[in-house]
């Protein structure tokens, strides 16, 4: 096996624990060191960021933000759904923020499936998934299709600035959605 993002994994099996052993041990040298930075959780720049889960996206240092600056939530597809409404209203209404950003992603994942994955889960383990995959093929109109679902939510207080990027996974730049078109 060559060495590459899957090398930590390797380390923690040749030296008998896991992956989560590795994670944990790295928390307390964390916390050896951590300072209670003073914050609440609401966030200083009052901003909303939903974003896809894929491993690739550092999203504090894509964006320049530091810790307590915002709200991260993140999903397969950085698409909105009902469980996404939820925490941005949580977010908006008892945690102040008023800006939501929406990144998704090239090469994500979720171009690669088709809502046959749920069929395909519920001949394995006999019975269909209630979510949907929510997978699509034009990473430009599903950030456009989630702009939409989070500008039409009768849940949020604040659907002004809402605004959606594809982050380009080979060269860190963002680029921007125009909602519009």
């Amino acid at each position: 096996m060559s060495t590459s993002a899957h090398q930590p994994a390797t380390d923690a099996v040749r030296t008998g624990g896991t992956v989560t052993d590795r994670l944990v041990e790295a928390n307390r040298k964390y916390a050896a060191q951590f300072q209670d930075p003073g914050m609440d959780a609401r966030p200083v720049l009052k901003v909303a960021v939903v974003a896809c889960m894929d491993a690739r996206l550092d999203l504090h240092a894509a964006l320049g933000l530091d810790l307590g600056d915002c709200h991260t939530i993140r999903n397969a597809g950085g698409v909105v759904t009902d469980d996404v409404i939820r925490s941005l209203t949580i977010s908006q209404r008892a945690l102040g923020t008023r800006s939501v950003i929406l990144v998704h992603h090239t090469g994500c994942g979720l171009e690669t499936i088709t809502e046959e994955f749920r069929m395909e889960l519920e001949e394995e383990v006999g019975q269909r998934p209630a979510w949907a995959v929510e997978a699509f093929r034009d990473v430009d109109q599903d950030v456009r299709q989630s702009m939409q679902r989070v500008r039409t939510s009768p849940f949020l207080l604040h659907s002004d600035d809402i605004r959606g990027f594809v982050f380009d996974v080979t060269t860190g730049l963002l680029r921007e959605i125009d909602p519009a078109e």
